[in-house]
């Protein structure tokens, strides 16, 4: 068993610290005047490190006072601020252990992970969160407190309406209640946190369950704590904390984003939290030199560029095309020379400086994680020296195993682990990976820790990887994403969608055939690229959806585009036949998780029909369009 770890000089492994310790150490070597900011009624508020610990110590407190045990749960449901951030930090000075609710949970999954999680306390950012959650009260068997960071006007009328058991506080309030304390007992903070071990539980993240109901991912405060110190580390000089500006539209109820956050308190970066929906308007204002980002806001940035050059005319046209036509050519690692060197000075100068500006200007390099991100979109941001710096994890990992460098990234690949991280490939591909950085288990389930994690300590990914001699971890499949067809061959469905998905035109894609004799594919359309694409053709772009993919020229274009997919495929693994679709996968109608990773067992459920039909000779008419490839 070849095993792999970190390059030598990428960081050293730092063990036995404690999240509270993290921020600690932030306020002696890297305080922030401006740690943490967030828009308010039009203007910037900024948090400081000092008053980001001053703010959690007088939460913790308040929260002490309500009668909690050790560990006790506490769940947050709130937006990905500067509120979450100081509840989170005070629930773990108080030695409690929190658990943040995904905003997009369905009703039934809201209420099964706060009685599942046997949380006593409920934060709840404002009236708008309050309004999602508060019918659902009755049924959260153990609640007994609600919190909430910014009440509405008519909080009193909410209050009666709050079930009898449950009782209610602001937090401004709950602080102050803390600060009261905490002057009649100077030392409790200090005991508090003398108590906490590294090992103990900091948190419980349930994952967003792409099949049955979420599992509690228990991560204690060493498992993060370590994390961060080898995440960052492993960026060594091009993470300068101090002189970092980040914006942050990422959730913070996921682990990257938590994970990343801890990551920039700790070595003194300046934040701005922002809704992903209003990330492109402020770019240009907070000028970031990095942020994280998920592989679907740049393929959206990628489309868009595409379809800017569809729609424009003239000169700008034919010097934005050229531009795109090189960067799709360009290679990391392969340096342009002759003409083609001369080309991309002139197109950085007139084109990719201007898409920089969009970004700020500023930006050093992005990471990208929480699902694969297509190499040739690497490649293609790289032409325009923006840097997306490939990593990968998972919840149960705290999450990073392994990160791209910035002076030796490999599109393609997630990069070689993080110091302290081991990983290995089992003989079946699976990828495997070991060190402090794997969960304590499944809480309530140790039947369902068993099954991931080893009696040697490997954690079993579920993802399917290869190693390379320089040990950089490519990932190509999810192992439970591997199906049979009914000749006896295997199909790996994650790279054929994601080059479904690679073209303006698809939205979502999902290749199916568990059974059958040939894959076909669902394939959902983008509505505004497949309009623009079809005024482009002469089309009626406002018609219907459905009646527009009826159009030949429409059909045709799909067709292209599947057969060209099918032509770096072996001929038993190619798609014979596909569905174009006008329904949408997303977040809210359960077809996504909410780290928008799609959830198969429900779209098959959902299509059946439509599945069915794709197995039909000849198939039948239905609310889809079924195209055949050959």
């Amino acid at each position: 068993m070849r095993i792999c770890t970190a390059p030598p000089g990428s960081g050293e492994v730092v063990l036995g610290y404690t999240l509270p310790d993290l921020l600690d150490e932030a306020c002696q070597r890297n305080p922030n005047p401006q740690a943490l900011n967030v828009q308010r009624d039009g203007r910037w508020v900024a948090y400081s490190t000092r008053q980001l610990r001053e703010d959690a110590e007088a939460i913790a407190a308040g929260l002490r006072t309500l009668g909690l045990a050790t560990e006790d749960r506490i769940a947050l449901f709130m937006y990905s601020d500067p509120d979450f951030v100081r509840v989170d930090m005070g629930a773990l000075i108080a030695h409690l252990t929190d658990v943040p609710l995904y905003l997009t949970y369905a009703p039934d999954l809201l209420v099964y992970v706060m009685n599942h999680a046997e949380a006593r306390v409920l934060f709840v950012s404002d009236r708008e969160l309050l309004h999602k959650i508060a019918p659902l009260l009755p049924q959260m068997s153990f609640l007994q407190h609600l919190i909430i960071a910014h009440p509405p006007e008519d909080w009193a009328a909410w209050q009666a309406q709050i079930p009898a058991g449950i009782t209610t506080h602001t937090l401004d309030a709950l602080m102050a209640q803390g600060r009261a304390v905490l002057e009649q007992d100077p030392g409790l903070i200090a005991r508090l946190k003398q108590g906490i071990a590294p090992d103990d539980i900091a948190t419980i993240i349930y994952t967003s369950g792409t099949t049955g109901l979420p599992k509690g991912v228990m991560l204690s405060h060493q498992n993060l704590s370590f994390n961060v110190k080898s995440a960052f580390g492993a960026m060594g000089k091009w993470f300068d904390g101090p002189n970092e500006t980040v914006i942050s539209f990422l959730p913070l109820t996921h682990v990257f984003g938590r994970m990343m956050q801890y990551g920039y308190m700790n070595l003194g970066a300046a934040v701005y939290f922002v809704h992903p929906h209003e990330l492109v308007e402020n770019l240009p204002v907070v000028r970031p030199t990095m942020f994280a980002t998920v592989p679907r806001v740049l393929e959206r940035v990628y489309e868009g560029i595409l379809r800017k050059a569809d729609e424009m005319h003239g000169v700008k046209a034919a010097l934005l095309k050229r531009a795109i036509a090189l960067a799709q050519r360009y290679r990391v690692g392969e340096p342009l020379r002759g003409r083609a060197a001369l080309e991309h000075k002139l197109l950085d100068r007139l084109v990719y400086s201007k898409w920089r500006e969009v970004l700020g200007g500023r930006l050093k390099y992005a990471i990208s994680g929480g699902a694969a991100l297509r190499p040739e979109l690497a490649h293609f941001f790289a032409a325009a020296g923006i840097i997306i710096l490939e990593g990968y994890g998972l919840t149960e990992t705290s999450p990073v195993i392994a990160v791209n460098r910035y002076d030796s990234f490999r599109p393609g690949t997630v990069g070689p682990p993080i110091p302290g991280v081991e990983v290995t490939i089992a003989e079946d591909g699976e990828i495997l990976t070991r060190g402090p950085h794997v969960m304590k288990g499944y809480f309530k389930n140790p039947a369902a820790t068993r099954e991931v994690i080893d009696p040697d300590g490997w954690f079993h990914t579920g993802d399917i990887g290869e190693l390379d001699e320089d040990c950089y971890l490519r990932i190509t499949d999810r192992k439970k994403h591997l199906f049979k067809l009914s000749t006896g061959k295997y199909v790996t469905p994650q790279p054929i969608e994601d080059a479904l998905r690679a073209s303006p035109l698809v939205d979502q894609a999902v290749v199916v055939g568990v059974g059958r004799k040939y894959a076909s594919a669902l394939v959902f359309p983008n509505a505004d690229a497949l309009r623009a694409f079809a005024a482009q053709k002469g089309l009626n772009a406002q018609q219907p959806l459905l009646d527009l993919l009826r159009e030949p020229l429409v059909v045709q274009a799909y067709q292209d585009l599947v057969a060209q997919v099918n032509g770096g495929l072996p001929r038993w693994s190619q798609v014979r036949r596909f569905a174009l679709l006008p329904g949408e996968l997303t977040v809210d109608n359960e077809m996504l998780t909410p780290t928008l990773k799609v959830r198969r067992a429900k779209v098959k459920k959902a299509y059946h029909a439509v599945l069915e039909a794709l197995y039909q000779t000849p198939p039948p008419a239905g609310e889809w369009m079924i195209v055949d490839v050959e």
